[in-house]
């Protein structure tokens, strides 16, 4: 008889964002919102 067993070990680690990172993050936040919102708008034209 063979007894297999695999263990495992999964470690997850907060990540640490810079300034620069966090201020472009919210940049491409806005960039997409004015965008959906102009696609909107648009779509309501038609």
């Amino acid at each position: 008889m063979t007894l297999n067993i695999l263990f495992f070990t999964i470690t997850i680690k907060t990540r640490k964002i810079s300034a620069e990172e966090a201020l472009r993050d919210q940049m491409v936040r806005e960039a997409y919102e004015e965008n959906k919102l102009r696609a909107y708008s648009v779509h309501r034209l038609l």
